[in-house]
């Protein structure tokens, strides 16, 4: 396995695949004065280097010459063609290329192809269009190039974005508390925390029961803080007698599952909505002259006995002043003119408001909205960046209401703020004035997603100041920083929701599991540890194969949650039309029996999977 990166992804996902999957693995990285945060990727690069001499070392002492899990590091300040063929890509199996900048990964993504057509690239792209083109360009290029089809064993292309893969877990993490969401292909994957249940209740597990909550969750100074909760953290994947020993815990169950067509846009830059263009004063102004024009007609039906329509007629003459004067009728025509008239009067400047406003509002339209007043239960998100954007598209698509602040008004997220026509606060978090511009006193929650450490903390210090009890998200790079900030706030506001949330530790498995070939749905985010879903075909595995789905469930490792149906299972009818759209059937019995020609979605642990999906358990088969 080859790794190249420019920031902690990259370190992460090499001890990823050198502790979980026992992998060769070569990373590429800049040299020390070209990375991007430096303390951070520091950091990570010693957690990793500490990894890598840790498996070193258990390896020659076994003595069996197995070189599993073992691996190199490169300094390079791009992945040039002699660069890749420094690492061995003519000979490694997967090429990762997680570098900040997507120009980059796609010109070494070319490269590499033409070095090796059957390697499995895994890419790192932000653009999605752009990804599924370069997706398609290189499964097509490496085919030609092996001479066979998708299917021949020629390389294949995965393009992953981390904030896509960590901004469904952000956005639900907002909302916990009452739910948590992971989307993935289309699939909507839907986890609630549920509280211990009182004595002489029964517990609801919905279709299935994915965690035991903490033993310390309901200590303040607990360990939640931390990536790894020690024995006191949660427990994934529990079995039945697990679930009904566990008192005082609280569980995260799935509670629905269905299908998530695309997104619909949440609103248009275009034209706005009719109740928009005008004021609610310009509105009742309107609605109060429209009503004296039809009090004007009926009054002259009566006096004169006109047709209701020709009376409307008259009226209206007599309102823009174009009808004949009425000094030769009766007293009561007279009096009904100068009455239209007078009105006529006051249409005028109020038809003039009426264009200046619509006017305004289309100019204004593309531009950035303001907090509307009386706004509350609103989520307040820091930062526009690459994360804040796929987090807000997430959040408007909940249809929850959202205030972002972002110091620079020619962030990336800027264009998608105004396109979801959401309120944006311009100016520094850290300046006096700002959050409480985005109605931080009577927001939901904060999310905190800037690049900035040190800014996200402040922010969050100064909201509880503002308000104690509002649920604060933090993204935090370092973990040992997490943990000290989260256990000390934790202490100070026990009544408040906080949590850790780190963009890396979140995508570093979708990453991997990509490399090994697998099919990564998505993770949810238990404390702070990571529950993966993956869509897995059940021949070559023996631990499903032949197996019910009560005997392949292994718990704290893995789970199988759901069976794929294509709808030309469902009848000859619609496979002669030539349907084949699928399906996922939830609550399987436990005594259906896994065939070799099922595809399950499963739930596993990060060395669950790796133990169930990895090469390893293979390697022996084949010799």
């Amino acid at each position: 396995m080859v790794v190249c990166g420019d920031d902690g992804l990259a370190h992460r996902l090499a001890a990823e695949l050198r502790g979980v999957y026992r992998e060769q693995v070569t990373l590429v990285v800049p040299p020390s004065g070209h990375r991007v945060r430096q303390p951070v990727v520091g950091r990570a690069r010693a957690a990793s280097a500490a990894l890598l001499d840790m498996v070193n070392a258990a390896v020659n002492r076994s003595g069996n010459g197995d070189q599993s899990g073992t691996g190199r590091e490169l300094e390079a300040t791009e992945p040039t063609e002699d660069v890749l063929a420094d690492t061995g890509v003519e000979r490694a199996t997967a090429l990762a290329l997680v570098y900040d900048d997507d120009e980059t990964n796609i010109r070494a993504a070319l490269t590499a192809r033409r070095l090796n057509p059957r390697l499995r690239l895994v890419l790192r792209l932000y653009n999605r269009r752009l990804g599924q083109h370069i997706e398609e360009l290189l499964d097509q290029s490496a085919a030609l190039a092996t001479g066979g089809g998708p299917g021949s064993g020629s390389g294949s292309t995965t393009v992953l974005s981390d904030a896509d893969t960590a901004a469904p877990a952000l956005a639900a993490t907002a909302l916990v508390g009452t739910s948590k969401i992971v989307e993935a292909d289309g699939i909507l994957l839907r986890a609630v925390e549920r509280n211990p249940p009182r004595p002489g209740e029964v517990a609801d597990p919905g279709l299935c029961t994915l965690a035991l909550l903490s033993a310390t969750s309901n200590d303040p100074a607990g360990a939640d803080g931390s990536e790894d909760s020690g024995e006191h953290g949660p427990q994934l994947l529990p079995d039945a007698a697990a679930v009904e020993a566990a008192t005082g815990r609280g569980t995260v169950a799935l509670e629905q599952v269905s299908y998530s067509g695309p997104p619909l846009p949440a609103g248009r830059a275009g034209v706005p909505a009719f109740g928009e263009l005008f004021s609610r004063r310009l509105r009742w102004s309107l609605a109060g002259l429209a009503a004296c024009v039809v009090a004007l007609a009926v009054a002259l039906m009566v006096v004169t006995g006109d047709h209701p329509l020709h009376a409307t007629y008259v009226t209206l003459l007599d309102l823009f002043s174009i009808n004949e004067p009425a000094h030769n009728d009766d007293i009561g025509r007279q009096i009904l003119q100068l009455l239209s008239g007078f009105v006529g009067l006051l249409l005028l400047p109020v038809l003039l408001a009426a264009v200046l406003e619509a006017l305004g509002t289309f100019r204004t339209a593309s531009s950035l909205r303001k907090p509307p007043r009386g706004l509350g239960g609103h989520v307040v998100l820091l930062g526009l960046g690459k994360i804040g954007t796929r987090v807000l598209t997430r959040l408007r698509e909940m249809d929850i209401p959202v205030v972002c602040v972002e110091a620079d008004p020619e962030a990336r997220g800027m264009a998608t703020a105004r396109r979801l026509r959401v309120p944006v606060v311009l100016g520094d978090v850290t300046q006096e004035g700002v959050l409480e511009a985005a109605k931080i006193h009577r927001a939901h929650s904060l999310l905190a997603l800037t690049s900035v450490d040190t800014t996200n903390l402040e922010a969050v210090l100064y909201a509880r100041s503002v308000r104690s009890r509002v649920r604060v998200v933090l993204r935090l790079y370092d973990d040992d920083f997490a943990t000290a900030a989260y256990r000390t706030l934790r202490a100070a506001h026990p009544s408040a929701l906080t949590r850790s949330r780190s963009v890396t530790h979140l995508a570093a498995p979708s990453f991997a599991g990509a490399m090994m070939g697998r099919q990564i749905l998505g993770a949810i985010p238990v404390e702070r540890r990571v529950l993966l879903f993956a869509a897995v075909e059940v021949a070559g595995y023996p631990q499903l194969e032949g197996k019910t789905v009560g005997e392949a469930f292994r718990a704290g490792a893995w789970r199988v949650l759901a069976l794929e149906v294509s709808d030309g299972e469902r009848g000859e009818g619609a496979a002669q039309q030539g349907a084949r759209e699928s399906r996922l059937v939830w609550e399987l019995p436990d005594t259906y029996v896994l065939r070799g020609s099922d595809r399950v979605v499963l739930a596993a642990t990060r060395r669950g999977l790796a133990e169930l999906l990895g090469r390893r358990a293979r390697r022996g088969a084949d010799v």
